[in-house]
């Protein structure tokens, strides 16, 4: 059963410091979701624990030091839907999808039946079947959101990191995206990060929130516990009510500042 720990994870760039002291600690099938403002170091998190980011501390996959392993290794036990990806257009749908499968493709080897079947399950699940056979420039932006989740997914990594993957969706894609990733998850007993704006929708996927500020955590434990008017007030300076449904869920409702 996979698990990820961050210790006393710093991310700078140059000299600016992004992230400083960041520890958790995930096991299998949990999701955790980073929430924050704008420059808060959330994806720089997500950056660091893809190996695309450099960083202090230790970054451990069932006691494994993420940066000592080698880049199959690490795509074997990691995937990662980044917040701008950059898409080949003359590519097409089905062939970007099956780039995910490449860590278990031997060298020189061709695609196995099985790899064909995951790349088409994905496609059907994410609602991308009818265009496996378009390019990647014909897509709309939430076409194209949709397209790198799947490929994401068909590499089937025990490790899904997640920045902002539902931005460019609409309502529908919006929770079609995140109850598959859900559904997946427990399937495959996934850990999950994620980095997202809609704190409604952070409350009610995740099982735990983290809220970061300037690089630090200020915030962490369930919806209920951080999404508090008076936290979203202090760290996003923004005035909203918190409304708690019967079932848990906690939905964030911004309010219009008055007006004098």
């Amino acid at each position: 059963m996979t698990s990820i720990r961050f210790s006393n994870v710093a991310v700078r760039y140059g000299e600016t410091l992004a992230v400083d002291a960041f520890d958790e600690c995930l096991d299998a099938g949990e999701w955790l979701c980073l929430i924050g403002p704008n420059g808060a170091g959330k994806s720089s998190v997500l950056r660091a624990a893809a190996s695309l980011a450099k960083y202090q501390g230790q970054i451990t996959i069932d006691d494994k030091e993420v940066m000592r392993q080698s880049a199959r290794w690490r795509a074997r036990q990691i995937a990662f839907v980044p917040q701008s990806p950059l898409l080949p257009g003359d590519m097409i749908v089905a062939d970007y999808v099956m780039l995910g499968r490449n860590p278990f493709i031997k060298p020189f080897a061709t695609e196995s039946g099985h790899d064909h079947d995951v790349v088409a399950q994905v496609l059907e699940r994410l609602d991308l079947s009818s265009f496996a056979h378009r390019h990647l420039d014909t897509l709309s932006g939430g076409e194209r959101q949709r397209l790198v989740i799947a490929r994401a997914l068909a590499q089937e990594a025990p490790v899904l990191l997640l920045d902002e993957p539902t931005s460019a969706l609409d309502i529908g894609h919006q929770q079609h995206a995140l109850e598959l990733v859900d559904s997946l998850r427990r399937e495959r007993n996934l850990c999950i990060i994620s980095a997202m704006h809609d704190l409604t929708l952070a409350g009610l996927y995740a099982d735990r929130l983290v809220l970061m500020h300037q690089g630090y955590r200020v915030s962490q434990g369930s919806a209920k516990h951080v999404l508090r008017p008076e936290t979203l007030a202090e760290f996003y300076g923004v005035s909203a009510r918190v409304h708690h449904e019967p079932d848990g869920t906690v939905v964030v409702i911004p309010q219009r500042a008055s007006s004098n």
